[in-house]
């Protein structure tokens, strides 16, 4: 999702996004040692964007711009849903979470992923969640269905060595599967020894309930559940629910 420069167009055009780009620099240099603007402009040494730790707070903050953006324009959302860590700028557009405390989440969430970092992966497979599973029988604990994003599309998430054993064999089947580019392992059993060291480091997090529809991909449903720390550890740990979100979604009534 994330290039080199990602921002620069935006942030040389558009006040607007400039001016949100500002404000979510201010709420995560409490958190980081980098500079979000240099970052977004693709300048400096973190502007490679291959660190999870930079790369997941600048990615939401071009979400969070992009809708300060969109709104400058009239457009606004009337219900809203986040993907894994894309949860966090939308609970923020639905007010749930403040500008400060999602910076808080989406800085800190990221930092403790990166001690999981190197021995982990991730891989887009073209199964249904039932023929997913299925097919992991015997890498229990090992390798799990990490996210449901349609209905024959998931991500495989668990042990590197495992997962290379898994993918080879539904390649081999003629399964469509792709490497996701990242050397950890998001909603797998590998963040479980993140568990209380997140729930820590969110403690301050009190969050709120959404003053928009928010639909939750933790729990494939709309919640009106205040999004505290506890909500924020089973968004890094529990399987995405993005494909029930989004049926819930037009069931409701909503499009894009």
């Amino acid at each position: 999702a994330q290039w080199v420069g990602m921002g620069r167009e935006l942030l040389e055009r558009e006040p607007v996004f400039a001016e949100a780009i500002g404000e979510c620099e201010r709420a995560l240099s409490r958190h980081v040692d980098w500079s979000l603007s240099e970052v977004l402009r693709g300048e400096g040494e973190k502007a490679e964007l291959t660190e999870v730790d930079v790369v997941q707070p600048a990615i939401f903050a071009m979400q969070v711009g992009l809708a300060a953006l969109w709104r400058s324009w009239g457009v606004e959302p009337k219900a809203v849903v986040g993907h894994s860590m894309g949860e966090v700028a939308a609970a923020y557009v639905a007010g749930a979470l403040t500008l400060e405390e999602a910076a808080a989440v989406v800085a800190l969430r990221s930092q403790l992923v990166r001690r999981a970092s190197g021995r982990g992966a991730m891989a887009v497979v073209e199964l249904s969640a039932e023929e997913a599973r299925s097919r992991l029988s015997g890498y229990e604990g090992r390798v799990e269905v990490g996210a449901v994003n349609g209905p024959r599309l998931v991500v495989l998430s668990g042990d590197k060595a495992a997962l290379e054993e898994v993918f080879g064999r539904l390649t081999e089947e003629g399964v469509f599967c792709r490497w996701v580019k990242v050397d950890y392992a998001s909603h797998s059993p590998h963040m479980e020894g993140l568990r209380a060291d997140l729930l820590r480091a969110l403690e301050p997090v009190q969050g709120g309930r959404a003053k928009l529809p928010f639909y939750s991909t933790v729990t494939g449903e709309r919640t009106d559940e205040v999004l505290g720390a506890s909500y924020w550890e089973r968004n890094l740990r529990q399987p995405v629910r993005f494909w029930d979100a989004i049926q819930r979604l037009h069931a409701d009534g909503f499009s894009a």
